[in-house]
Protein backbone atom coordinates (compact mmCIF):
# COMPACT_ATOMS: atom_id res chain seq x y z
CA UNK A 1 0.00 0.00 0.00
CA UNK A 2 1.67 3.47 -1.04
CA UNK A 3 -0.79 5.36 1.56
CA UNK A 4 -1.69 4.87 5.24
CA UNK A 5 -5.40 6.00 6.37
CA UNK A 6 -5.80 6.73 9.84
CA UNK A 7 -9.78 7.83 11.10
CA UNK A 8 -9.86 9.33 14.83
CA UNK A 9 -12.61 11.34 16.50
CA UNK A 10 -11.07 14.09 18.92
CA UNK A 11 -12.71 14.37 23.32
CA UNK A 12 -15.41 16.82 21.17
CA UNK A 13 -16.74 14.33 18.58
CA UNK A 14 -14.97 16.29 16.02
CA UNK A 15 -13.65 12.98 13.10
CA UNK A 16 -9.93 13.86 12.12
CA UNK A 17 -8.97 11.61 8.79
CA UNK A 18 -5.47 11.50 8.26
CA UNK A 19 -3.69 10.13 4.98
CA UNK A 20 -0.03 9.66 4.93
CA UNK A 21 1.47 9.31 1.44
CA UNK A 22 5.23 9.70 2.04
CA UNK A 23 6.10 9.43 -1.70
CA UNK A 24 4.42 12.80 -2.96
CA UNK A 25 5.99 16.17 -2.64
CA UNK A 26 2.47 18.00 -1.42
CA UNK A 27 -0.25 17.88 0.77
CA UNK A 28 -4.22 19.31 0.86
CA UNK A 29 -6.06 20.25 3.53
CA UNK A 30 -10.29 19.87 3.16
CA UNK A 31 -12.95 19.89 6.13
CA UNK A 32 -16.09 18.58 4.79
CA UNK A 33 -19.45 19.71 6.35
CA UNK A 34 -23.26 17.64 5.97
CA UNK A 35 -24.67 20.90 4.68
CA UNK A 36 -25.81 22.26 1.63
CA UNK A 37 -29.30 22.87 -0.26
CA UNK A 38 -31.07 19.99 0.63
CA UNK A 39 -31.22 20.95 4.30
CA UNK A 40 -32.66 24.41 3.49
CA UNK A 41 -36.41 25.32 3.19
CA UNK A 42 -37.77 27.11 0.76
CA UNK A 43 -37.66 30.11 2.85
CA UNK A 44 -33.79 30.09 3.30
CA UNK A 45 -33.21 28.29 0.28
CA UNK A 46 -29.29 29.28 -1.15
CA UNK A 47 -28.22 30.27 2.69
CA UNK A 48 -25.69 26.93 2.44
CA UNK A 49 -24.26 28.56 -0.84
CA UNK A 50 -24.27 32.22 0.87
CA UNK A 51 -22.44 31.04 3.88
CA UNK A 52 -19.53 29.61 1.87
CA UNK A 53 -19.52 33.20 0.41
CA UNK A 54 -18.97 35.01 3.90
CA UNK A 55 -16.10 33.13 5.43
CA UNK A 56 -14.02 34.18 2.55
CA UNK A 57 -14.77 37.42 4.22
CA UNK A 58 -12.42 37.25 6.84
CA UNK A 59 -12.24 35.80 10.69
CA UNK A 60 -11.83 36.78 14.04
CA UNK A 61 -8.56 35.86 13.60
CA UNK A 62 -7.61 37.10 10.31
CA UNK A 63 -10.10 40.04 9.35
CA UNK A 64 -7.98 41.25 6.31
CA UNK A 65 -8.75 38.97 3.36
CA UNK A 66 -5.72 39.97 1.01
CA UNK A 67 -3.77 39.06 4.33
CA UNK A 68 -5.51 35.37 4.80
CA UNK A 69 -5.18 34.65 1.78
CA UNK A 70 -1.64 35.79 1.17
CA UNK A 71 -0.56 33.74 3.81
CA UNK A 72 -2.25 30.60 2.17
CA UNK A 73 -1.03 31.73 -1.36
CA UNK A 74 2.53 32.18 0.73
CA UNK A 75 2.91 28.45 1.64
CA UNK A 76 1.95 26.98 -1.99
CA UNK A 77 -1.78 27.15 -1.01
CA UNK A 78 -4.88 28.91 -2.57
CA UNK A 79 -7.90 28.75 -0.54
CA UNK A 80 -11.31 27.21 -2.09
CA UNK A 81 -14.81 26.66 -1.28
CA UNK A 82 -17.64 24.28 -3.04
CA UNK A 83 -21.41 23.95 -2.03
CA UNK A 84 -22.89 20.87 -3.37
CA UNK A 85 -26.77 19.60 -2.75
CA UNK A 86 -25.89 17.44 0.22
CA UNK A 87 -22.75 18.80 1.78
CA UNK A 88 -20.25 21.51 1.41
CA UNK A 89 -16.19 21.61 1.62
CA UNK A 90 -13.26 23.98 2.42
CA UNK A 91 -9.88 23.23 0.91
CA UNK A 92 -6.17 24.02 -0.20
CA UNK A 93 -3.08 22.55 -1.45
CA UNK A 94 0.05 23.40 0.22
CA UNK A 95 3.51 22.74 0.99
CA UNK A 96 3.57 19.86 3.96
CA UNK A 97 5.80 22.10 5.50
CA UNK A 98 3.71 24.74 5.85
CA UNK A 99 0.25 22.41 7.35
CA UNK A 100 0.17 24.76 10.34
CA UNK A 101 -0.78 27.85 8.33
CA UNK A 102 -3.50 25.86 6.37
CA UNK A 103 -5.29 24.65 9.40
CA UNK A 104 -4.89 27.86 11.28
CA UNK A 105 -6.71 29.54 8.68
CA UNK A 106 -9.37 27.42 7.90
CA UNK A 107 -9.64 26.69 11.68
CA UNK A 108 -10.74 30.12 12.35
CA UNK A 109 -12.58 30.98 9.29
CA UNK A 110 -14.69 28.08 9.89
CA UNK A 111 -15.20 28.74 13.32
CA UNK A 112 -15.42 32.90 13.87
CA UNK A 113 -15.93 33.90 10.90
CA UNK A 114 -17.07 38.05 10.89
CA UNK A 115 -20.14 36.96 8.40
CA UNK A 116 -19.55 40.44 6.96
CA UNK A 117 -20.65 42.55 3.83
CA UNK A 118 -23.87 40.29 3.64
CA UNK A 119 -24.73 43.14 0.38
CA UNK A 120 -21.67 42.98 -1.45
CA UNK A 121 -21.77 39.12 -1.64
CA UNK A 122 -25.50 38.97 -2.46
CA UNK A 123 -25.10 41.20 -5.48
CA UNK A 124 -22.10 38.74 -6.35
CA UNK A 125 -24.08 35.65 -6.05
CA UNK A 126 -27.69 37.42 -7.75
CA UNK A 127 -24.74 37.98 -10.64
CA UNK A 128 -23.83 34.48 -10.75
CA UNK A 129 -27.57 33.10 -11.17
CA UNK A 130 -27.57 34.95 -14.32
CA UNK A 131 -25.95 31.92 -15.84
CA UNK A 132 -28.49 29.94 -14.76
CA UNK A 133 -31.54 31.55 -16.50
CA UNK A 134 -32.42 33.18 -19.65
CA UNK A 135 -33.14 36.88 -20.28
CA UNK A 136 -36.86 36.07 -19.14
CA UNK A 137 -35.25 34.82 -15.69
CA UNK A 138 -36.56 31.10 -16.96
CA UNK A 139 -34.23 28.02 -15.33
CA UNK A 140 -32.31 26.84 -18.62
CA UNK A 141 -29.94 24.98 -16.43
CA UNK A 142 -30.03 20.79 -16.82
CA UNK A 143 -29.32 20.29 -14.14
CA UNK A 144 -31.33 21.89 -11.51
CA UNK A 145 -34.30 20.90 -14.50
CA UNK A 146 -33.39 17.14 -14.08
CA UNK A 147 -33.48 17.41 -10.38
CA UNK A 148 -36.49 19.02 -9.91
CA UNK A 149 -38.29 16.18 -11.61
CA UNK A 150 -36.86 13.68 -10.60
CA UNK A 151 -37.12 14.30 -6.85
CA UNK A 152 -40.37 16.25 -6.88
CA UNK A 153 -41.85 18.11 -3.37
CA UNK A 154 -38.22 17.41 -1.83
CA UNK A 155 -35.47 19.30 -1.30
CA UNK A 156 -33.13 17.75 -3.00
CA UNK A 157 -34.82 19.68 -5.73
CA UNK A 158 -33.94 23.18 -4.57
CA UNK A 159 -31.34 25.21 -5.97
CA UNK A 160 -27.49 25.29 -4.77
CA UNK A 161 -27.49 28.73 -4.71
CA UNK A 162 -31.42 29.38 -4.11
CA UNK A 163 -33.67 31.19 -6.50
CA UNK A 164 -33.41 35.16 -6.94
CA UNK A 165 -36.02 35.48 -4.74
CA UNK A 166 -34.79 33.33 -1.75
CA UNK A 167 -31.52 34.87 -1.88
CA UNK A 168 -32.64 38.76 -1.69
CA UNK A 169 -34.88 37.86 0.89
CA UNK A 170 -31.98 36.27 3.02
CA UNK A 171 -31.19 37.83 6.62
CA UNK A 172 -28.00 38.13 8.66
CA UNK A 173 -30.13 36.23 11.28
CA UNK A 174 -31.06 33.28 8.62
CA UNK A 175 -27.04 33.18 7.93
CA UNK A 176 -26.04 32.63 11.62
CA UNK A 177 -28.72 30.27 12.53
CA UNK A 178 -28.04 28.15 9.51
CA UNK A 179 -24.02 28.19 10.80
CA UNK A 180 -24.59 27.60 14.38
CA UNK A 181 -26.90 24.54 13.69
CA UNK A 182 -24.55 22.88 11.10
CA UNK A 183 -20.79 24.36 11.77
CA UNK A 184 -20.77 21.72 14.83
CA UNK A 185 -18.24 19.34 15.96
CA UNK A 186 -20.51 16.12 14.76
CA UNK A 187 -21.64 17.40 10.97
CA UNK A 188 -17.67 17.70 10.18
CA UNK A 189 -14.50 16.09 8.93
CA UNK A 190 -11.35 17.53 9.19
CA UNK A 191 -8.90 16.17 6.40
CA UNK A 192 -5.27 15.97 5.89
CA UNK A 193 -3.86 13.83 2.81
CA UNK A 194 -0.39 13.92 1.42
CA UNK A 195 2.89 13.98 2.49
CA UNK A 196 1.56 14.60 6.49
CA UNK A 197 2.04 13.32 9.82
CA UNK A 198 -1.06 11.63 11.63
CA UNK A 199 0.24 13.00 15.00
CA UNK A 200 0.95 16.52 13.32
CA UNK A 201 -2.18 16.60 11.62
CA UNK A 202 -4.50 15.55 15.02
CA UNK A 203 -2.61 17.95 17.38
CA UNK A 204 -2.59 21.12 14.77
CA UNK A 205 -6.63 19.98 14.22
CA UNK A 206 -7.47 19.44 18.10
CA UNK A 207 -6.33 23.22 18.64
CA UNK A 208 -7.19 25.09 15.83
CA UNK A 209 -10.75 23.70 15.92
CA UNK A 210 -10.94 23.74 19.51
CA UNK A 211 -13.52 26.52 19.13
CA UNK A 212 -15.71 24.36 17.49
CA UNK A 213 -19.31 24.13 19.58
CA UNK A 214 -20.34 20.24 20.40
CA UNK A 215 -23.42 19.30 18.06
CA UNK A 216 -25.14 16.50 16.08
CA UNK A 217 -25.17 15.44 12.27
CA UNK A 218 -27.39 17.56 9.87
CA UNK A 219 -30.71 15.03 9.24
CA UNK A 220 -31.57 14.26 5.90
CA UNK A 221 -35.48 13.25 5.25
CA UNK A 222 -35.10 10.74 2.04
CA UNK A 223 -36.11 11.27 -1.34
CA UNK A 224 -39.96 9.43 -2.07
CA UNK A 225 -39.81 7.39 -5.57
CA UNK A 226 -39.97 9.35 -8.02
CA UNK A 227 -43.51 8.88 -10.07
CA UNK A 228 -43.46 6.41 -12.67
CA UNK A 229 -42.66 7.74 -16.03
CA UNK A 230 -40.77 8.22 -19.04
CA UNK A 231 -41.27 11.86 -18.19
CA UNK A 232 -40.15 14.30 -20.62
CA UNK A 233 -39.36 18.01 -19.54
CA UNK A 234 -38.67 20.52 -22.06
CA UNK A 235 -37.60 24.08 -21.61
CA UNK A 236 -38.21 26.54 -25.36
CA UNK A 237 -34.81 28.14 -25.42
CA UNK A 238 -33.41 29.94 -28.82
CA UNK A 239 -29.89 28.36 -28.96
CA UNK A 240 -28.14 26.71 -31.85
CA UNK A 241 -28.02 22.94 -30.08
CA UNK A 242 -30.75 21.47 -28.04
CA UNK A 243 -28.70 19.94 -24.49
CA UNK A 244 -30.77 17.21 -23.15
CA UNK A 245 -30.31 14.90 -20.21
CA UNK A 246 -31.37 11.13 -19.75
CA UNK A 247 -31.72 10.23 -16.15
CA UNK A 248 -32.66 7.09 -13.92
CA UNK A 249 -32.53 6.93 -10.35
CA UNK A 250 -30.85 4.14 -8.54
CA UNK A 251 -28.63 3.11 -5.64
CA UNK A 252 -26.32 4.76 -3.57
CA UNK A 253 -22.56 3.82 -3.51
CA UNK A 254 -22.79 1.05 -0.50
CA UNK A 255 -25.59 -0.45 -2.14
CA UNK A 256 -24.85 -3.97 -4.04
CA UNK A 257 -26.19 -3.30 -7.41
CA UNK A 258 -23.24 0.19 -7.38
CA UNK A 259 -19.96 -2.39 -8.84
CA UNK A 260 -22.15 -3.09 -11.76
CA UNK A 261 -23.57 0.13 -12.09
CA UNK A 262 -20.06 1.77 -12.13
CA UNK A 263 -19.23 -1.05 -14.92
CA UNK A 264 -22.39 -0.19 -17.35
CA UNK A 265 -20.84 3.54 -16.86
CA UNK A 266 -17.82 2.28 -18.38
CA UNK A 267 -19.21 0.08 -21.14
CA UNK A 268 -20.86 3.59 -22.15
CA UNK A 269 -18.59 6.16 -21.82
CA UNK A 270 -15.01 5.56 -21.05
CA UNK A 271 -13.26 6.68 -23.97
CA UNK A 272 -14.03 6.84 -27.58
CA UNK A 273 -13.55 2.96 -28.18
CA UNK A 274 -17.04 2.99 -25.51
CA UNK A 275 -20.10 2.72 -26.73
CA UNK A 276 -22.36 5.65 -26.79
CA UNK A 277 -19.24 7.70 -27.81
CA UNK A 278 -18.79 5.27 -30.85
CA UNK A 279 -22.24 4.73 -32.11
CA UNK A 280 -23.46 8.14 -31.29
CA UNK A 281 -20.41 10.16 -32.23
CA UNK A 282 -17.75 8.47 -34.41
CA UNK A 283 -20.34 5.99 -36.11
CA UNK A 284 -23.04 8.03 -36.92
CA UNK A 285 -21.96 12.01 -36.41
CA UNK A 286 -25.03 12.59 -34.39
CA UNK A 287 -23.54 15.17 -31.69
CA UNK A 288 -20.12 16.12 -30.89
CA UNK A 289 -19.86 14.60 -27.40
CA UNK A 290 -22.07 12.44 -25.70
CA UNK A 291 -21.07 11.87 -21.72
CA UNK A 292 -22.73 9.16 -18.94
CA UNK A 293 -21.71 9.51 -15.63
CA UNK A 294 -23.04 8.08 -12.10
CA UNK A 295 -24.70 11.18 -9.09
CA UNK A 296 -24.61 9.52 -5.36
CA UNK A 297 -26.51 10.76 -1.95
CA UNK A 298 -25.80 8.69 0.64
CA UNK A 299 -29.68 7.71 0.22
CA UNK A 300 -30.30 7.41 -3.46
CA UNK A 301 -28.11 7.66 -6.83
CA UNK A 302 -28.59 8.68 -10.29
CA UNK A 303 -27.34 6.86 -13.53
CA UNK A 304 -27.02 10.31 -16.33
CA UNK A 305 -26.49 11.02 -20.01
CA UNK A 306 -26.15 14.15 -21.35
CA UNK A 307 -25.46 15.45 -24.57
CA UNK A 308 -25.94 18.64 -26.98
CA UNK A 309 -27.59 18.13 -30.46
CA UNK A 310 -28.69 19.84 -33.06
CA UNK A 311 -32.50 20.91 -32.38
CA UNK A 312 -33.58 18.48 -35.53
CA UNK A 313 -31.42 15.18 -34.03
CA UNK A 314 -32.16 15.07 -30.59
CA UNK A 315 -34.57 12.58 -31.17
CA UNK A 316 -32.22 10.36 -33.34
CA UNK A 317 -29.62 11.27 -30.39
CA UNK A 318 -31.91 10.11 -27.68
CA UNK A 319 -33.01 7.08 -29.53
CA UNK A 320 -29.80 5.83 -30.08
CA UNK A 321 -29.25 5.70 -26.82
CA UNK A 322 -32.13 3.79 -26.28
CA UNK A 323 -30.91 1.38 -28.25
CA UNK A 324 -27.54 0.95 -27.09
CA UNK A 325 -29.39 1.35 -23.67
CA UNK A 326 -31.13 -1.74 -24.37
CA UNK A 327 -28.70 -4.22 -25.64
CA UNK A 328 -27.24 -3.85 -22.45
CA UNK A 329 -30.66 -4.29 -20.90
CA UNK A 330 -30.88 -7.76 -23.50
CA UNK A 331 -27.65 -9.27 -23.98
CA UNK A 332 -24.22 -9.92 -21.81
CA UNK A 333 -21.33 -8.57 -22.87
CA UNK A 334 -18.26 -10.20 -23.52
CA UNK A 335 -15.61 -11.52 -21.45
CA UNK A 336 -13.29 -9.12 -23.10
CA UNK A 337 -15.65 -5.75 -23.01
CA UNK A 338 -15.49 -6.78 -19.26
CA UNK A 339 -12.11 -7.44 -18.55
CA UNK A 340 -11.10 -3.92 -20.26
CA UNK A 341 -13.72 -2.14 -17.91
CA UNK A 342 -12.45 -4.36 -14.64
CA UNK A 343 -8.57 -3.30 -15.08
CA UNK A 344 -9.70 0.13 -16.04
CA UNK A 345 -11.62 0.63 -13.23
CA UNK A 346 -8.28 -0.87 -10.77
CA UNK A 347 -6.29 0.97 -12.75
CA UNK A 348 -7.94 4.59 -12.32
CA UNK A 349 -8.08 3.42 -8.47
CA UNK A 350 -4.50 3.29 -8.16
CA UNK A 351 -3.76 6.48 -9.91
CA UNK A 352 -5.94 8.30 -7.39
CA UNK A 353 -3.44 7.41 -5.04
CA UNK A 354 -0.97 9.73 -6.46
CA UNK A 355 -3.46 12.97 -5.87
CA UNK A 356 -3.99 14.25 -2.49
CA UNK A 357 -7.52 15.80 -3.33
CA UNK A 358 -8.75 12.40 -4.35
CA UNK A 359 -7.74 11.13 -1.26
CA UNK A 360 -9.09 13.17 0.78
CA UNK A 361 -12.60 13.24 -0.72
CA UNK A 362 -12.61 9.32 -1.06
CA UNK A 363 -11.80 9.43 2.53
CA UNK A 364 -12.74 12.33 4.25
CA UNK A 365 -15.71 13.16 1.92
CA UNK A 366 -17.25 9.87 2.23
CA UNK A 367 -16.74 9.87 6.30
CA UNK A 368 -19.42 12.63 6.14
CA UNK A 369 -22.28 9.68 5.80
CA UNK A 370 -20.59 6.33 5.77
CA UNK A 371 -17.30 4.86 6.77
CA UNK A 372 -15.26 4.51 3.51
CA UNK A 373 -14.39 1.11 2.25
CA UNK A 374 -10.45 0.71 0.91
CA UNK A 375 -9.55 1.10 -2.66
CA UNK A 376 -8.78 -2.74 -3.28
CA UNK A 377 -12.35 -3.78 -1.19
CA UNK A 378 -13.90 -1.38 -4.45
CA UNK A 379 -12.04 -2.92 -7.00
CA UNK A 380 -12.63 -6.45 -5.73
CA UNK A 381 -16.17 -5.98 -5.74
CA UNK A 382 -16.07 -4.66 -9.90
CA UNK A 383 -13.82 -8.02 -10.53
CA UNK A 384 -16.50 -10.14 -8.73
CA UNK A 385 -19.54 -8.59 -10.63
CA UNK A 386 -20.50 -11.05 -13.59
CA UNK A 387 -21.67 -10.12 -17.10
CA UNK A 388 -25.17 -11.91 -15.90
CA UNK A 389 -25.07 -9.40 -12.90
CA UNK A 390 -24.55 -6.39 -15.10
CA UNK A 391 -27.53 -6.95 -17.45
CA UNK A 392 -29.58 -7.88 -14.66
CA UNK A 393 -28.77 -4.41 -13.02
CA UNK A 394 -29.26 -2.67 -16.75
CA UNK A 395 -32.64 -4.31 -16.75
CA UNK A 396 -34.48 -3.36 -13.32
CA UNK A 397 -32.78 0.35 -13.66
CA UNK A 398 -32.77 1.28 -16.90
CA UNK A 399 -36.69 0.67 -17.18
CA UNK A 400 -38.99 2.91 -19.30
CA UNK A 401 -40.76 3.50 -16.14
CA UNK A 402 -37.54 4.66 -14.56
CA UNK A 403 -36.86 7.04 -17.44
CA UNK A 404 -37.06 10.94 -16.83
CA UNK A 405 -35.54 13.28 -20.10
CA UNK A 406 -34.99 17.09 -19.64
CA UNK A 407 -34.17 18.80 -22.28
CA UNK A 408 -33.17 22.66 -23.36
CA UNK A 409 -33.75 24.08 -27.03
CA UNK A 410 -35.52 25.79 -29.94
CA UNK A 411 -39.11 24.56 -30.38
CA UNK A 412 -37.60 22.55 -33.76
CA UNK A 413 -38.04 18.90 -33.21
CA UNK A 414 -39.10 18.78 -29.76
CA UNK A 415 -42.46 17.13 -31.23
CA UNK A 416 -40.29 14.30 -32.46
CA UNK A 417 -38.56 14.45 -29.14
CA UNK A 418 -41.73 13.46 -27.42
CA UNK A 419 -42.74 10.74 -29.54
CA UNK A 420 -39.11 8.94 -28.89
CA UNK A 421 -39.29 9.35 -24.90
CA UNK A 422 -43.04 8.59 -24.92
CA UNK A 423 -42.07 5.31 -26.38
CA UNK A 424 -38.88 4.50 -25.11
CA UNK A 425 -38.34 1.72 -28.16
CA UNK A 426 -35.15 -0.76 -27.01
CA UNK A 427 -35.66 0.13 -23.11
CA UNK A 428 -37.51 -2.71 -21.08
CA UNK A 429 -40.42 -2.71 -19.42
CA UNK A 430 -40.48 -3.74 -15.47
CA UNK A 431 -43.89 -5.00 -16.05
CA UNK A 432 -42.55 -7.51 -18.81
CA UNK A 433 -39.29 -8.08 -16.58
CA UNK A 434 -40.85 -9.33 -13.68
Amino acid sequence: MSFTYHRDVLPNGLRVVTVETPHLHTALLAVYVRTGSRHETAANNGVSHFLEHLFFRGSEGWPDTVKMNSAVEEVGGNLNGVTTRDHGYYYTPLHPAHLDVGLEILGDMLTRPRLTDMEVERRIILEEMLDEVDEKGRDIDIDNLSKRVLFPQHSLAFKIAGTRESVSRLTHEQVREHFARHYVTGNMVVTAAGRVKHDEVLARVERHFARLPQGPESIDLPPPPTPAGPHLHTVTHDEAQTEFRISFRTVPEHHEDWPALQLLRRFLDDGLSSRLPFEIVEKRGLAYSVHASLEAFHDAGIFEIEAASAPDRASQVVAEVFRVLGELSSTEVSEEELARARRRHRMLLEFSQDSPGELAGWFGGTELFRRPESFGRRADQVDATTAAHVRDVARRYFARENLTVVAVGQRKGIKALEKVVDTAEGLPSRASST
